[in-house]
Formats: structure tokens, C-alpha cells, sequence
């Protein structure tokens, strides 16, 4: 196999995501001509450890309305053109770890712009090099361990800041439960989507889609959410629970108060004119009613990400029966992660790419999650594009779950659609890990 592949050239543009607003798009190519790409959403929040985008005015900016209002990502584009560009050229582009440190030291002032053109770079190099050697990028990564597809955790409900409606949590989703491969699970949830949709038609529900294509229709609460996907369940021919599983994002980090030291529903409030809070105390035991109440297998971000106690007090609780997931809790950080397997909280990672700096990164953030048996999730972003990379990503880490929202835009059905491709081309060899409820 050949050992040593010089990067030839490396290119970045600006691109829309789905929701119109800029990203980044890089190009790495080799010396024998082959190129790999990779598109990054606009990341809305700094990362990884206070990193800052800058706009061609040199003030940071956290939102897209700043970029598309100004120079757009064009700074960044430079960025990769010309400083990362000339780093990288010449460089063995099978060197992933060495790449990504030198990238990680070009950007070593954390405030170059741009975050997103360093992990562009790092993920084109890699399927640049997958080229090279005529692999998928899932195998290139993976190797021979690369062989289990994740089960599909679809939206088919959004609200919180993903909506303009009443629901205070932020995603509502399904999993399907007992089955053999992962195209025939993807395809009961595909059925359960459009049986909800009827019934929102039939009850005169809004059927306007939230940023990551589920409804957003105004419901009073979770209570009400679940209840209608648990009837879409039904209506779909199958057994809540028993053929498909419930998962909450409750998104808590977005309902806490911390001048008030609690959550602060508003949007069910404005439903009943009374205002609801609730202590940390009272949201566990909320979430572990509505766990005994409905077959709801996962929940994500629970609790505030900086609610160490609190988060290992819901794991003691909850942790033996539902998958809880640190999304804004472990923010895809490797430290965040060591220090909540030590004080035993949650029981999943979140891994998204506006999250992470590097490749290197996100192998680092999924291995230290195997080895302490925590299950991994690979999920898309609040603003996404086309490219379906993260679903080979998925199958590299051997990660249980792809969260990639509802089936009604494209660029999410993107990823289901690659996985169904990647279990195609596996044949006998794919590996399927179903969702067991207790």
C-alpha cells in the first residue's frame, strides 16, 4: 500500500447551507489528481475552546445575520487559500494526526479566522486520501472494525429555538426498536413521519417544518408531543415501544434561568397564562414521569450543560433504562467527557461538527467514549448542507446512533440516503445495532 501522497493543492469557497446562509466548502488534492471535499455549516456558537470567526471587519460575530449582512465567510476562504494552502502543500496527506496538529498550530492564536476552514481542511484531506487509495471514506477510517451501521434517530418534531412555536423542548424523534438492518428501520420511521403529517392535516395543526425538517406545530406540551407521535406510531401499524422507541433534545441549556436556579418553560406558559419554572430537582423527576409514561429511550441534554451534580443524580436515576445523551454537556471535549465518566454523568456523546477543531478530534472524543462504554452519537447540525460525509463518519466510529433530522429536506435525507448505500456496499459484512427497550 502506498505510504506517502503529497498534498498537490488545497481550495476554499463559499457556499449556502440550507437555511441560505454561508459556509465553507474545501478542496484538497493530491498529487495524482485525486480530490477530496468537504462542506461545513457556519458554526453560530465559538469553538473549540473559545475560538472566535472574524468577519473582514476583524470584530468577532457569533450569528449568521452578521455574516450574510457583511463579507460573508470570505475571510475565512482566504484564510485557507493562502495560509493553510501553503502549509499544507508538499505535506503526506495519509499523515491525518500530523496534518491536524499542524493546523491546530496555524490556528494557534484562537482567533484566525476560520474555525470552520481548519475542520473543512482536516475532513478534505481525509477523503482526498480515501480517493487515492480507491476506499470509501467510512473503510479509510474505520479499517476492518468499520462494519456497523447506527440506528437512525429521526425529528418528526421540533420546537424550542429550531421553531417558532409553543414547544419548549427542541426535538421530539423516533428510533426504531427490534429490527435487522438499518434501511428497514429507516423505513418505519419514514412511515411514522408521514402518518404524523396526516394527522396534523386532519386536526388543522400546523404542518410548517422547524430548521431541521420536523413539524412545529403549537402544542401545549412534551405531554402533547409525545402523545401525537405516539398516535402516528399506531396509525403507522406498529407498537409504541415495542417496534418504535421515543428520543426527547430537551435543549435544557436553553431554558435555564440562572439568576432563578431553574427552567423556565415560556412557551408552555403562554399556552396557560401562568408562568412554569422549574428547579433541577423538579425537571429529573419531570423527565422521569415522562420517561414512565411513554417509551422514550433517549434523552439529550437533559439538564444545563454546567450542572455536573444534577446530571449525576439523573444518571443514578434514569441512567439504567434511557440513553442520556451530553450534547451541550460534553460540547464533543475530551476533558468535558473525562471528567463526566468520572463523576458518572450521562451515558452518551453527542459528536457534531461545529463542535470539534479537528479530525483528530472527533477520533479522539469517540475513542475515549468506547473505551469507557459510553455510546456514541453522531449528529448533523442546526444549519447543514449536502454533503452527506457525516453518515461515513458514523459507520468509522462504530457509532450507535445518526441523529440527522426529519426526512422532509434533502440535505438531511443526504445522510440516511449514504447509509443506505454504505449497508449496500457491505453486503453479508453489515452489522446492525438494534434499539432493545427493557
Amino acid at each position: 500500500m502506498c505510504n506517502y501522497m503529497p498534498v498537490a493543492d488545497v481550495y476554499a469557497r463559499e457556499i449556502l447551507d440550507s437555511r441560505g446562509y454561508p459556509a465553507i466548502e474545501v478542496e484538497v488534492m493530491t498529487e495524482d489528481g485525486s480530490v477530496g471535499r468537504a462542506a461545513i455549516p457556519y458554526s453560530t456558537t465559538p469553538f473549540p475552546a473559545g475560538k472566535e470567526t472574524l468577519p473582514a471587519g476583524g470584530e468577532a460575530f457569533h450569528t449568521r445575520e452578521a455574516c450574510c449582512q457583511g463579507d460573508g465567510l470570505q475571510d475565512g476562504c482566504h484564510f485557507v487559500n493562502s495560509v493553510l494552502a501553503d502549509a499544507m502543500i508538499g505535506e503526506n496527506v495519509y499523515e491525518q494526526a500530523q496534518l491536524d496538529r499542524l493546523l491546530c498550530h496555524l490556528d494557534g492564536s484562537k482567533k484566525q479566522p476560520c474555525a470552520d476552514g481548519i475542520l473543512g481542511v482536516s475532513l478534505a484531506s481525509a477523503a482526498a486520501a480515501a480517493k487515492t487509495l480507491n476506499l470509501p471514506l467510512y473503510r479509510y477510517l474505520g479499517g476492518m472494525r468499520a462494519y456497523c451501521l447506527p440506528v437512525p434517530m429521526m425529528s418528526v418534531l421540533c420546537g424550542g429555538v429550531h421553531a417558532a412555536n409553543t414547544l419548549d423542548f427542541r426535538e421530539f424523534m423516533i428510533m426504531p426498536v427490534k429490527v435487522d438492518c438499518y434501511g428497514q428501520g429507516l423505513r418505519m420511521c419514514a412511515r411514522v413521519y408521514h402518518e404524523l403529517e396526516e394527522i396534523l392535516a386532519v386536526r388543522h395543526l400546523s404542518a410548517a417544518r422547524g430548521e431541521e425538517g420536523g413539524f412545529a406545530p403549537d402544542l401545549e406540551n412534551a405531554d402533547a408531543a409525545v402523545g401525537l407521535i405516539t398516535e402516528a406510531i399506531q396509525k403507522a401499524g406498529f407498537r409504541p415501544g415495542e417496534d418504535v422507541a421515543l428520543a426527547l433534545n430537551a435543549a435544557a441549556g436553553d431554558l435555564y434561568d440562572a439568576s432563578l436556579d431553574c427552567y423556565v418553560f415560556t412557551g408552555g406558559s403562554a399556552q396557560i397564562s401562568r408562568e412554569i419554572r422549574r428547579s433541577p430537582e423538579e425537571m429529573i423527576s419531570y423527565l422521569e414521569e415522562l420517561c414512565q409514561r411513554y417509551p422514550i429511550q433517549s434523552v439529550e441534554d437533559a439538564l444545563a450543560e454546567n450542572d455536573w451534580e444534577g446530571w449525576k443524580t439523573l444518571t443514578d436515576r434514569l441512567g439504567g433504562r434511557v440513553e442520556l445523551i451530553g450534547g451541550e454537556l460534553f460540547a464533543a471535549n475530551r476533558e468535558r467527557l473525562a471528567h463526566g465518566i468520572h463523576m458518572g454523568a450521562g451515558n452518551a456523546v453527542e459528536i457534531r461538527l461545529d463542535q470539534v477543531g479537528t479530525l483528530t478530534d472527533l477520533f479522539g472524543v469517540a475513542e475515549l467514549a468506547r473505551r469507557n462504554g459510553y455510546r456514541t452519537v453522531v449528529s448533523n447540525c442546526r444549519q447543514e448542507t449536502e454533503d452527506a460525509l457525516i453518515a461515513d463518519l458514523a459507520v468509522a466510529f462504530g457509532a450507535a446512533r445518526i441523529r440527522a433530522g426529519a426526512p422532509g429536506c434533502t440535505e438531511r435525507v443526504a445522510k440516511y440516503n449514504r447509509l443506505l448505500r454504505i449497508e449496500d456496499s457491505l453486503g453479508l459484512a453489515a452489522e446492525y445495532e438494534s434499539v432493545y427497550t427493557s
